[in-house]
């Protein structure tokens, strides 16, 4: 027979209703990756006008017998886009409510402990089930401003094949001015 204890009462973890939200920090949980969404038309825009510069590249290299180019990412793995870490962060509030908040991205170790008075501004997510999100910490207790980064879109893609498609932009448009032209 199991006798359950209907007297004991959790406090039930909260959103945070406002903006800015001023308490203590109780908890970091563990954290867990989280992909970021790649929109499959930009995708394909960026890699089109890569192709072209790459393209340029491959006859000018085969010209003049240079050695092999370096190792290219496959589109599933580009579509895949990239994955930063989620921190849950449960604070309590100056009102003594706990609430649950989320970092996205990567803070210094010692930049947060449980404990630190802090004043955290969240933004709301798409999906409102989810935490608001941490865009800025200011830790009162030691005084530092923290603003924690992650992968984006244009990071996941990097410099090289962003260049690429800027050269093959251009590429395209001195072809399509050269044909108006004619």
């Amino acid at each position: 027979m199991v006798i359950m204890d209907t007297d004991l009462h959790y406090r039930r973890i909260a959103h945070p209703t406002g903006r800015i939200v001023t308490g203590r920090i109780v908890r970091l949980l563990e954290g867990y990756p989280r992909e970021v969404r790649i929109g499959q038309p930009v995708l394909v825009a960026v890699l089109v006008t890569a192709g072209v510069a790459g393209l340029l590249v491959t006859v000018l290299r085969s010209v003049l017998s240079a050695g092999s180019g370096g190792a290219r990412r496959r589109f599933k793995d580009l579509k895949k886009g990239p994955e930063y870490l989620v921190t849950p962060v449960r604070v309590r509030d100056t009102t003594g409510q706990l609430v649950e908040v989320e970092l996205h991205g990567h803070l210094p170790q010692s930049a947060l402990h449980p404990a630190d008075h802090v004043q955290i501004t969240v933004r709301r997510q798409r999906d409102d089930d989810l935490p608001p999100k941490i865009e800025r910490i200011v830790n009162l207790t030691t005084g530092q401003l923290l603003t924690p980064r992650t992968a984006t879109l244009w990071s996941h893609l990097g410099p090289p094949l962003l260049l690429q498609a800027v050269l093959g932009a251009i590429l395209l448009a001195g072809v399509a001015a050269c044909s108006a032209l004619t």
